[in-house]
Parts: structure tokens; sequence; C-alpha cells
């Protein structure tokens, strides 16, 4: 009997019973944050962490000081800029995992770096108003539904929509699905504009291809006339052996800019796939003179291609003289593109 109640007293004092639920977590949770309390290893831990951090940083802060002259390097990291913002949260979990205090401090950098070049494009910038809805959709050549394709474009109620990579057998298709929607229309090489007004000076813009991808008409909107544009680059490739080659979409871009600055109206609107970003130097000539309507009135970054997981927004709506007041994406079509669409307002004296 003494035995019993001296083991019933050893039990109830905590010596050999189970340990109470909340005593463990404590007992783990103080463990977890043992190594993180005084101590100088905190600072010397995590080294490698920080430094990738730092690195991170500094390729985001002085993206554009990254060569082109090997594989176009410098183009290619400011294509999929935005991405390496993933780096951050991996960066973040290591130094937890080390439990550094310096890896933390660093991982701010490239935080901050990262929130002041897309901070403002992560927010809803999207206004009501505006007097011309314009659309754009690079609809693939090899479209297996080209009449569901144009007919969910025109679903859009846009005023103005520019199609390229258009086939001259797929063309008729096209005009029958929209024509009743837009009765005004042209085709140049493999771009077209259809349009719920008139259209004025329409002819093809030499963009140094030796084939018509380029054009530009005036549209005579009930606010005033623009000039609208339409363009698709060439194409640009990734090789193991050549990098990211985009020598012939530079150099088109060059002629593009030049063709936009000498447009003596003063509303311009371009809408085409560029095959390149915002961020992308290469497009200077054009981006310099130009406003992306995602980037003034978009909700996001916009991310146009590939439509089956969009990584990269290469189809583009940019302003000169008109205002943005908002831009967005329509739905997936049977194309590998998904169409952009924005707002905008006609200012006067154009």
């Amino acid at each position: 009997m003494a035995q019993q109640q001296a083991y019933m007293t050893e039990t109830a004092n905590g010596g050999s019973g189970p340990e109470p639920r909340g005593d463990r977590l404590r007992r783990l949770f103080d463990r977890f944050l043992g190594d993180w309390r005084g101590g100088r290893q905190i600072w010397r831990r995590g080294i490698v962490v920080a430094a990738c951090a730092v690195l991170l940083a500094v390729v985001m802060l002085l993206h554009s000081r990254i060569p082109n002259t090997i594989g176009n390097l410098g183009s290619l990291v400011e294509t999929f800029l935005p991405w390496l913002g993933l780096f951050i949260p991996v960066l973040l979990l290591l130094a937890v995992v080390r439990k550094s205090a310096t890896a933390l401090i660093a991982v701010l950098l490239p935080a901050l770096v990262w929130l002041n070049l897309f901070g403002g494009q992560v927010s809803d910038k999207t206004a009501t108003g505006g007097d011309l809805t314009v659309a754009t959709h690079n609809v693939n050549a090899d479209n297996p539904d080209p009449a569901g394709t144009a007919r969910d474009v025109a679903a859009s109620g846009a005023d103005v929509v520019a199609l390229e990579e258009l086939t001259e057998a797929a063309v008729p298709t096209y005009e029958r699905a929209l024509d009743s929607t837009y009765p005004y229309h042209s085709v140049q090489g493999t771009v077209g504009v259809w349009s719920k007004y008139p259209l004025t000076g329409v002819r093809a813009v030499d963009i140094d291809l030796g084939w018509t991808r380029a054009m530009r008409a005036t549209v005579t909107a009930p606010a005033g006339q623009v000039a609208v544009y339409v363009a698709h680059l060439p194409s640009v490739r990734v090789k193991m052996e050549a990098g990211f080659t985009a020598r012939q979409r530079d150099r088109s871009a060059d002629f593009l800019g030049e063709a936009i600055a000498h447009e003596p109206l003063k509303n311009v609107v371009l809408l085409g796939d560029l095959n390149g970003t915002m961020n992308d130097r290469a497009l200077n000539a054009v981006t310099s003179q130009m406003r992306s309507t995602q980037g003034a009135a978009g909700n996001g970054f916009g991310f146009s291609w590939p439509a089956s997981f969009p990584m990269a927004r290469i189809d583009q709506i940019m302003v000169r003289g008109l205002k943005p007041e908002s831009s967005w994406n329509l739905p997936q079509t049977a194309s590998d593109h998904l169409p952009v669409a924005a707002r905008v307002s006609v200012t006067t004296g154009g």
C-alpha cells in the first residue's frame, strides 16, 4: 500500500507521468528560439544565404547594366525580371532555417528593391471612364478555331480590334466573323485592324523584314482622331549555343519607333505582339515615347504569354496623348496568346 501511494505521489508531481501537451509545445518553441537568443552565432551563420540575397538585389537594381553582348543576357533577364521575386521567400525560409540574423537582414534588400520596381504594378489602378476601347490579339497562325477566336474578341465590346499572325487562308474567316460588328477593316500582310469607326490613312509600316507585319491607320472616333499602329515584331528564341537571340526583333523595334516618332497626330495607340516586355531595353525606341496601359491603369502584371501559363506580357497596348483609364486581359481563346484590352480617353487638340 505504501509503495502504491509513493507511485501515485510521484506521478502526481509529474516525475514519471505523461507531460501535458502545452508543456511539450512550450518546450519545443523554447528550443527553437534558443539559438536566436544572444550569442554571436546568429550573426555568423547564413553568410552564403546573405550573399545570395545581396546578389539578387544587385541584379534587380542594376539590371540595365547587365550587358547584351553575350547572348542578349540583359534582355533575357529583363523579360522575366518580375519573376526574380520568387527567390525572396526561398531565401527568407533558408534564413529562418539557418537561424541567421545576418541572412534575415540581407533578405530585406531584394524585397525592398522588388517592391520599388514592381510594387505599383501589383495594385489595382483601374478607373471608370474613357471613350474608346481597344483590344489586340495574336491569334496564332495555327489557330484551330479562327471563327470562335474572332467571336470571343468581338464579345469584349472593343471599338477597335487588332489581330496579328493572320494567315491568307484564315483572313476570310475572320472577316466573316467580325464584319457584322466592325464595318471598317483593313488587313496588311499578317496584321489587321477592325473598327466600328471609319478608317483612313491606311498603310503598311516598314519594320525592315521584307514582308508586312506592321500597319498604320487613322480611326475617326466620336471623341477625335486616333492614329492606330498594329505591329507583330519578330519572334525571339532562347538557345543554349546562342543565348537570347533577338537581333531582328531589336532592329524592327527601332524601325517601328522611328515611324511612331514621325506620327503627326497627337493621339496614338500601338497594338500588337512586340515579343518583348516594357522592361526590355531593346524596345526603348518604342517604350521611351509611349505609356503602357497595363502599367498605368491595370491590375497586376497582365502577363499574356503563353496562354496556358502566362509568364510575360509581350502583347502590348501603348499610348501617346491618350489617357489610359483601365487595362485588362480577355479570356483565353484557341490561340497560345491571351488577348488584351484597354479603355482610354481621347484628348482634344489632336
